[in-house]
């Protein structure tokens, strides 16, 4: 975490710098740190997905539900880093169209399970 902290306000400081004589470079450097600092995150990501599909597995949950999720945090994660970036350029109206898109394609993902969870509560109730 150290690491990560220390490269943003590294970054930070020089895009502060850069911004006044350069405004597209300090942009460039907030967006290459963003990914970097995404990199340096991925080994972790990927245990978490490991450790949530084990846990299903022992569970004897439907991997197909899991993975549908594990999708939708991912589309949620990366709408959202997209939309930080393009605020960062000062185009906030795009912004807020890539939250957009990921808030539907999120909705559109979760169906099937809203779909699952209705049936099954129906199920439940007697004389159904």
């Amino acid at each position: 975490m150290i690491q990560i902290v220390g490269l943003g306000l590294i970054a930070t400081f020089l895009a502060l710098i850069v911004k006044e004589q350069k405004p597209t470079f300090a942009f460039m450097l907030v967006v290459f740190v963003g990914c970097v600092i995404f990199l340096f995150l991925i080994d972790q990501v990927y245990e978490i997905i490991r450790m949530v599909e084990r846990i299903a597995i022992h569970a004897n949950v439907n991997l197909i539900y899991v993975e549908t999720i594990l999708k939708i945090i991912g589309i949620a994660y990366i709408a959202e880093f997209g939309a930080q970036i393009t605020k960062d350029a000062g185009q906030g109206a795009i912004a807020s169209k890539i939250e957009l898109g990921g808030k539907i394609l999120i909705l559109t993902m979760a169906i099937p399970i809203l779909t699952v969870i209705i049936e099954t509560v129906l199920g439940m109730i007697p004389g159904t």
